[in-house]
């Protein structure tokens, strides 16, 4: 959230002064209280001062009086994603985040996130689109209108509703319009910085460009990818698991047209008719811990599958984790079409 200060109060300031500074934050009525030395010691909100109003407290008694102490905060350094969980649950709007002293250092708008993710995020966008050529002739996929935006800022929202502020994008193909139109990502609440490929790399290449992360799970995902995908269940299920990797996955059936003969020592037992088999399919979305990225190579062409395999001979673990929404891979006309009759759906009913 930009400008939280408005949002701070000291200890002694009389409750007039509280009311009045809730008038000012009309959209989320809500005060984070600062002892002398700047720490944090409670909340105040427009219910708090009707309740002590209702106590006989006089309205020139210091807004230390009206204060609920017991309130829910994040330390900015180390967290629980499980516990902003928990907090949404609660109904809590306004979530503060505290240094070591106990200061306010940011504050997290929880109508506006679906979770607080502490991962960064490492965009591919440098591809050439040829199968959607002569879309891409001029203008980068990416870039690409999905309704009212580009495909790329529909990405961005993605990740912005789960809390994660920086984000490096790969870039080769007519990378500058990417640079130009999104900027830093300040006008969008997050930090981008741009990972120029003079030459391809692959799906996973541009990672090895990237001096030092500094978060310890990265969040890596193709930049031509259309999908409402569940980020803080994959982030779970990858702490949970103590996995190297967790890949999204997406349902793909296949139906044989044919009887199919179950056989035992040359001899028919069985059969089955049409059937239809289901496996899970890479959607193009990884988290991976920080320490896998030793082995991408630095400057080469390296794809996120030669990082797999690297991973499984190398016994670290694997999984994946299904999608439950909607996910669309653009690589093809009719996949672009797709996206757009489903921007259109999500549009009359108001999301994003």
């Amino acid at each position: 959230m930009k400008n939280f200060e408005k949002h701070l109060i000291r200890e002694d300031a009389s409750v007039i002064e509280a009311m009045k500074r809730l008038n000012d934050v009309p959209e989320n009525l809500t005060l984070f209280v600062l002892d002398a030395a700047g720490r944090m010691v409670g909340t105040v909100t427009d219910g708090d001062i009707r309740r002590g109003l209702i106590r006989g407290l006089p309205l020139t008694a210091a807004i230390r009086q009206f204060m609920f102490s017991k309130f829910s905060s994040i330390n900015g350094q180390k967290y629980d994603v499980r516990e902003i969980r928990s907090i949404r649950r609660k109904g809590i709007q306004l979530l503060p985040v505290l240094n070591g002293d106990r200061q306010v250092v940011a504050v997290h708008d929880l109508k506006k996130h679906r979770s607080i993710l502490p991962v960064e995020c490492m965009i591919m966008a440098g591809g050439r689109g040829e199968r959607l050529r002569p879309l891409t002739d001029a203008v980068p996929k990416p870039l690409l209108p999905i309704g009212d935006k580009p495909i790329i800022e529909h990405s961005l929202e993605w990740l912005v509703d789960y809390g994660i502020e920086r984000t490096y994008i790969g870039i080769g193909y007519l990378g500058q319009q990417i640079v130009d139109h999104l900027g830093d990502g300040s006008s969008r609440g997050m930090k981008i910085q741009y990972v120029w490929e003079t030459e391809p790399l692959g799906t996973a290449g541009a990672l090895g460009l990237v001096d030092r992360f500094q978060s310890e799970y990265i969040l890596l995902t193709n930049g031509d990818l259309f999908t409402d995908a569940d980020l803080e269940d994959l982030y779970l299920r990858v702490i949970d698991q103590d996995a190297a990797m967790g890949i999204a996955s997406v349902p793909y059936s296949v139906t044989i047209p044919y009887a199919i003969l179950d056989e035992e020592e040359n001899r028919v037992v069985g059969f089955k008719e049409k059937p239809r088999y289901t496996r899970h399919a890479n959607a193009g979305i990884y988290l991976l811990k920080r320490d896998c990225i030793r082995m991408v190579p630095r400057n080469s062409f390296f794809n996120v599958t030669d990082l797999l395999q690297n991973l499984i001979d190398a016994r670290e673990k694997v999984i994946h984790n299904p999608i439950i929404g909607y996910w669309v891979d653009i690589g093809r006309h009719e996949d672009y079409q797709t996206a757009r009759d489903i921007a259109k759906h999500l549009d009359n009913g108001n999301h994003r």
